[in-house]
């Protein structure tokens, strides 16, 4: 039951048998009841007659007739339905004290079990309900009071069937109207600005299902907010660190304190670059986030695309003494993609795998599956541990901080640029690592349609 549609249905059949067996179960019982006492009433019952003619007979009178009706195991529930009148219309023995001595001569009471001695009446017995408390006057006739009897029954069953209705809706209403109230509570709580906020998931239903979708959405916006929030901090240091660098500089060459050099103008033009680099990288990021980011799409065989990215780096690599290498097959499907940017996106998987590789190799491969072609850049450095490897896509993180200023230092945004880049080809992007082994980054893009 893990729906809401099987939910309801369900509760609506169980108040719809329920109310149809009370119905049944009340009405079929009274029936029953008021059934056999009509028939009593209008056809007599031969043995209660002869019980109680006997009585009279022994003792030619009514004398006694209580005590002796009171221990008579064979009318044992037949005593407390029976109302005895004599010859002479006076009530002889009720269930009810307040019956007894009550003269009926002028009281239309119709119908009854005669009892007859010799062919004389010399009693009547009429059923309890023939008579009403504290009054003076008969009940209806047998047949009117049959049908008021099984009517109240039926009315008496479907009150019930309806209550039990009624508490059935409103143990459903509070079960669905509970995580409701607590997702409203909350949405409020975050149109406030306070962002997190979880709240219970009672089932796997829809609204259980909104409830996760929920949490998910409020942890997703409190991480994107604090990445704001980190992103602007990031973007001020590293605004701050060659401003400053600058500042300090151009001041000391305005006032004469410092004289201009080769390697001072080197400096400064270095700084410029970076702070160049960041808004550059920035500008891609935003128009990424929009959706705007200029494609120019052309066919390109992976094998030429990772040849390239090998080999502006292959000087570099031999510096370092790491073998770079290209292991891709001939016969590769064409992947549509723009050709500078996905450069740019292989170019920063290599150098951060030249960074973190003091010695080894870096392999570029690409492999065909059924739908998409695989391109992947593999080294043998230091690797990227559990807890970092989460975040490396982040924006402005790095996996050593200590070489944010170092001669391969970049932005800090480069492999968040490089996902929103391959997220733009309706590509994927994943990363794996083993500290001390190496890292490994897979980027999945479709292959060229026939």
């Amino acid at each position: 039951m893990r729906t809401l549609a099987v939910k309801f249905t369900l509760a609506f059949l169980a108040v719809g048998i329920s109310g149809a067996l009370l119905v049944a179960a009340i009405s079929g019982l009274r029936t029953r009841q008021e059934f056999a006492r009509f028939v009593t009433e209008r056809r007599g019952n031969p043995l209660l007659a002869d019980l109680i003619l006997g009585h009279y007979t022994k003792n030619n009178s009514w004398n006694g007739f209580g005590e002796w009706i009171d221990n008579e195991p064979l009318l044992d529930v037949v005593r407390r339905r029976i109302v005895l009148v004599d010859h002479d219309q006076t009530v002889v023995y009720s269930p009810l004290p307040e019956y007894r001595g009550i003269n009926t001569a002028e009281q239309d009471l119709g119908g009854g079990i005669p009892i007859e001695k010799d062919g004389v009446r010399v009693g009547t017995v009429y059923d309890v309900n023939r008579f009403a408390a504290g009054e003076r006057f008969p009940r209806p006739s047998p047949e009117s009071f049959f049908l008021r009897n099984v009517n109240q029954a039926t009315g008496l069953a479907a009150l019930i069937a309806g209550l039990l209705a009624l508490a059935l809706g409103i143990l459903l209403s509070r079960a669905l109207t509970r995580p409701l109230r607590e997702l409203t509570s909350a949405t409020e709580e975050m149109s406030a600005g306070k962002l997190g906020g979880q709240v219970n998931v009672y089932s796997q239903d829809e609204i259980g299902k909104l409830a996760s979708s929920f949490n998910h959405m409020s942890s997703e916006l409190a991480q994107a907010s604090r990445l704001r929030k980190q992103m602007t901090a990031d973007i001020a240091h590293d605004l701050r660190t060659p401003l400053t660098v600058l500042r300090g500089y151009t001041e000391g060459l305005r006032d004469g304190s410092i004289q201009g050099r080769e390697d001072l103008y080197e400096l400064l033009h270095q700084e410029v670059a970076h702070l160049q680099r960041l808004v550059e990288d920035l500008r891609t990021l935003s128009l990424a986030d929009a959706g705007e980011l200029p494609l120019q799409r052309r066919a390109v065989d992976p094998k030429a695309l990772l040849e390239r990215a090998g080999l502006a780096h292959v000087v570099l690599a031999k510096q370092k003494n790491v073998d770079l290498s290209v292991n891709a097959p001939e016969m590769l499907p064409s992947v549509v993609v723009d050709l500078e940017r996905m450069t740019q996106v292989l170019n920063n998987l290599v150098t951060n795998a030249l960074r973190f590789t003091s010695e080894g190799q870096i392999i570029l491969s690409a492999t065909a599956h059924s739908s998409f072609v695989t391109l992947q850049v593999a080294d043998t450095g230091i690797g990227i541990a559990g807890d970092e490897l989460h975040h490396i896509f982040d924006r402005f993180y790095r996996v050593d901080r200590s070489r944010s200023r170092d001669g391969l230092a970049q932005s800090g945004l480069g492999l968040a640029i490089a996902k929103a880049i391959v997220e733009a080809h309706d590509g994927t992007i994943q990363a794996e690592s083993t500290p001390g082994k190496g890292s490994r980054f897979s980027i999945q893009l479709p292959k060229q349609a026939n």
